[in-house]
């Protein structure tokens, strides 16, 4: 079964904004292709509800964050996951660091689909950030669920090794 965890910050804005979104593309396949989806935080509070920005932008998009609390990113989840794609490079070097038994499957998003930059968190800016952030996610998975497929199912790095 294929599965990836998100990771941001405060897994609040970023990271659920992604589950939901990858969620959604992935929703029509086999049952055999079932995707276990989720999302974490670097320095998150369990318990906390996403953003009213990132709810609206997953309204808008005809998804739903209302259910969603936030978890920290520990290394006993990390390993429930063959993929972990991180939001930031820093995400990236934080968790490998921390979890070295896991550090191979940690990936920043936008290098597991052939990019290389870090997703900016929109927290505590105006609204729009926030349409960006869901364009720019949307965008990313959209064109790289070939090769997120790939990582999620076998663990492969995305140089192919």
């Amino acid at each position: 079964m294929p599965s990836v965890l998100f990771v941001c910050s405060a897994n609040q804005c970023r990271s659920p904004l992604a589950e939901v979104i990858l969620r959604q593309l992935v929703a029509g396949e086999a049952p055999e292709e079932t995707w276990r989806v989720a999302s974490a935080g670097t320095w998150a509070i369990p318990g906390l509800p996403a953003t009213d920005y990132s709810q609206q932008e997953a309204r808008r998009r005809g998804l739903d964050l209302s259910r969603h609390l936030s978890q920290p990113a520990s290394c006993d989840l990390l390993a429930e996951f063959n993929l972990v794609l991180t939001m930031e490079k820093q995400h990236q070097h934080e968790l490998q660091t921390a979890c070295p038994a896991q550090a191979g499957k940690v990936h920043r998003l936008s290098e597991a689909v052939g990019g290389e930059f870090d997703i900016d968190d929109p927290h505590g800016g105006p609204q729009a950030g926030y349409r960006s952030l869901g364009e720019t996610l949307a965008s990313l998975l959209e064109d790289g669920l070939p090769a997120i497929r790939g990582l999620a199912t076998a663990g492969r790095r995305p140089d192919g090794a």
